[in-house]
């Protein structure tokens, strides 16, 4: 592993912990030449689908991606990085499961929502109004009425999820 400061290739394992699922290992190095330490997340590699865009074309499948938006919706939120974490292995895993070799791009993004409507209805909303691409003001107002009239409800229904639950 190449130190972050140094880029030193020389490092010793300090600590090793699994998550709380078993997926991740979270591992302290310290590097040997400059004594500095930092942490590095073990995962195994799975076998994602390809994404299919809105304008057809097709990239691999992207966690960082995923983590990114979440983190920018659930900005200056109540949400901890570990529930981000949660809630893209949680995404990750149900694309995984679907067992396909491609999926379109929309249906990730509704599962995205139906995860962010359950974690803070904030940060959903800031979501949905960059990924619905709202035209005007009433475009708005509709999605949060209906956030406010589902306020019972895990999630919308627009478009079929990813999970049953």
């Amino acid at each position: 592993m190449q130190c972050p400061y140094c880029s030193s290739l020389e490092d010793k394992v300090v600590d090793s912990r699994l998550s709380k699922e078993g997926e991740v290992i979270r591992r302290r190095r310290e590097c040997l030449q400059c004594q500095r330490r930092y942490t590095t997340y073990e995962r195994i590699e799975e076998n994602l689908p390809m994404l299919v865009k809105k304008d057809g074309r097709r990239e691999p499948f992207d966690r960082h991606k995923i983590l990114s938006g979440l983190k920018k919706a659930c900005e200056k939120r109540p949400v901890s990085v570990d529930q981000l974490e949660s809630v893209a292995t949680r995404i990750e895993k149900a694309i995984q499961e679907r067992g396909v070799n491609e999926i379109e791009s929309h249906i990730v993004g509704e599962e995205v929502m139906r995860q962010l409507h359950a974690l803070d209805q904030v940060a959903y909303v800031r979501f949905a109004s960059v990924y619905r691409e709202f035209k005007d003001v009433n475009q708005f107002m509709s999605e949060l009425k209906t956030l406010l009239d589902d306020s019972g409800q895990t999630a919308p229904e627009k478009h079929p999820g990813l999970s049953s639950s």
